[in-house]
């Protein structure tokens, strides 16, 4: 490649766009002392807005899911009825542990189960499903079909996870007809 070597007009024509020009010191620039971190305001507003509203909603932690919590309303009944079974405000009847159970014998125990408390008008049970944690596949199995089968059932209302102190996701409240 040709190199272009520019004549004395271009020298002169460039000069005199460019104005006076001064030998730099330094090839780069040196900030004395660094500046302050950036403040993220916006940010800070936003959580603030956050925690105001948080407090100010009334939040009820019972209300919070936390992707293991089952949680079912038949379609038509009230909000209200769900929350109060999730906070444990029914008095809690019989219950069922299906541990240990193959999954066709647990179908058969919780059928026959659900059959005898409404006969004998119980309105809220606790069925304990596990968690799954000593299975083979280290999921829960039972908990996915007794979540399937409450579903279906006519007399079931609504079912939610137990609170810890009855077994947490590892159990669940049904709420039955009357």
């Amino acid at each position: 490649m040709k190199r272009h070597t520019p004549s004395e007009e271009e020298v002169r024509l460039f000069r005199e766009a460019v104005g006076p020009v001064r030998t730099l010191e330094h090839d780069r620039h040196v900030p004395q002392t660094p500046g302050p971190a950036p403040v993220p305001s916006q940010r800070l507003r936003d959580e603030r807005q956050v925690l105001r509203d948080l407090l100010s909603d009334g939040l009820d932690p019972a209300d919070l899911e936390t992707g293991e919590e089952l949680v079912y309303l038949r379609p038509g009944l009230p909000y209200s009825l769900l929350r109060r079974l999730r906070r444990g405000q029914f008095s809690v009847g019989p219950q069922l542990d299906l541990h240990g159970l193959t999954v066709d014998e647990a179908r058969t125990a919780l059928g026959a189960f659900l059959h005898e408390v409404q006969r004998g008008h119980r309105r809220c049970v606790r069925i304990v499903h596990g968690k799954g944690l000593r299975s083979r596949q280290g999921q829960p199995v039972l908990k996915v079909k007794v979540n399937h089968w409450l579903r279906q059932r006519e007399e079931v209302l609504a079912f939610c996870s137990a609170r810890p102190v009855d077994g947490g996701t590892g159990a669940v409240y049904v709420l039955l007809k009357a």
